[in-house]
């Protein structure tokens, strides 16, 4: 008799596209979607970056490929779209991973600094669901995964615009999911406490800091790369194929302490 509970989480012969897979939390999903059987694809806009991250899965047997490309200028995000769906036929997963965040004082950002977070964190989502869903509708099977953040929830110094994203994608991910879930596309967010990352680097180089954070959650540590890798598997495996439109903090209990 075959497992079934086995085959929810086998991602054989899916294909998925990570955006913001070069490094960090990115290329931590990458990671887990390629142990699950399915190609990835990294889109970033540093090669160098993109090039270690590829060698990284290869070495680990994983089908990869790379595509420089920054996703916040959303032109080139639809060519990129468009040029992956012709070469490669279908993504069945999108993982909108790629952010910034500028840590600035409210009363220093600039109108270029404000728009560079809403076109990663919003708009780069956005378009990047509008270009690939309706190949995902044909399919009639689909998943997005978009990152959230413990400042959708909840203010942090410094970091008013980066805040002001990660609050819309929530609402998005709730608007994505009315719009393409009744086609088999499910759409859903994670919100990660404090992983170690080139984002959370200014946090985790002041020790205070980090323990103080470790001190916030219910577990009393912070995240590591690999907590994330089963909650990516099922939020674009079968096992969650009843589950739309939801923000899932993947964070300690740092939100619930």
């Amino acid at each position: 008799m075959i497992n079934h509970v086995n085959t929810l989480f086998d991602l054989t012969g899916k294909h998925a596209l990570i955006t913001g897979g070069n490094s960090g939390i990115g290329e931590a999903m990458a990671f887990a979607l390629g142990q699950a059987g399915a190609r990835v694809t990294l889109v970033a806009r540093r090669a160098d970056a993109l090039a270690k991250a590829i060698q990284t899965l290869r070495t680990a047997g994983i089908a990869c490929e790379a595509i420089e490309c920054n996703v916040g200028q959303i032109p080139a995000a639809q060519n990129m779209a468009k040029t992956v769906l012709i070469s490669q036929k279908r993504v069945d997963i999108l993982i909108n991973a790629a952010g910034v965040n500028l840590r600035e004082p409210f009363d220093a950002v600039s109108e270029e600094a404000f728009d560079t977070h809403m076109a990663l964190h919003l708009k780069a989502p956005f378009f990047l669901t509008q270009a690939f869903a309706p190949a995902m509708k044909e399919n009639g099977w689909g998943r997005i995964i978009n990152l959230a953040s413990m400042q959708s929830y909840r203010a942090f110094a410094n970091s008013a615009p980066y805040g002001a994203g990660k609050g819309g994608i929530v609402q998005l991910t709730r608007a994505t999911a009315q719009a393409w879930s009744p086609f088999g596309i499910t759409c859903n967010a994670i919100a990660p406490g404090f992983f170690p990352t080139p984002l959370t680097a200014p946090v985790f180089n002041d020790p205070a800091k980090a323990a103080a954070n470790a001190a916030q959650t219910c577990i009393g540590r912070n995240g590591e790369l690999e907590d994330l890798h089963g909650l990516t598997v099922f939020l674009a495996s079968n096992a969650s194929a009843y589950i739309t439109g939801q923000t899932i903090c993947c964070d300690g209990g740092f939100t619930a302490k």
